[in-house]
């Protein structure tokens, strides 16, 4: 299975794994599946790093490529859906998440129940 996952998802992965119960790590871990990080978790993370609100002292596309997760690049027609998206959540880098993944056709790992009120698939 293919799954994206959000940009918290990542992170704990990263330096949090207990966060994340057994059957995510299960599902992360398993060679079964394709695990997938949006370019704009990777923005999100140097945005709030360069405003100081995060401090990112690692190289994101690194460990994403230490870890096994690929990078899925955000698309015009990922971009497209947001014209069409309720505003249910109001943080656009989730909003672009929510997008890739509903045009996509990929569930999404999250934590965030606002995820829940769009027409994509949260596991």
């Amino acid at each position: 299975m293919k799954i994206l996952i959000d940009t918290h998802i990542f992170l704990w992965m990263l330096s949090f794994p207990d966060k994340l119960n057994e059957k995510r790590r299960y599902s992360i871990e398993s060679r079964a599946n394709e695990i997938f990080l949006s370019s704009m978790s990777i923005a999100e993370l140097m945005i709030k790093h360069s405003i100081g609100k995060m401090n990112i002292d690692f190289d994101p596309l690194g460990m994403a490529e230490k870890t096994g997760v690929e990078i899925m690049n955000f698309s015009g027609t990922d971009a497209m859906l947001l014209g069409k998206m309720p505003l249910h959540h109001k943080d656009p880098f989730d909003r672009m998440i929510i997008a890739q993944a509903i045009a996509n056709g990929l569930p999404v790992m999250t934590d965030d129940p606002k995820f829940l009120k769009y027409e994509c698939k949260v596991v």
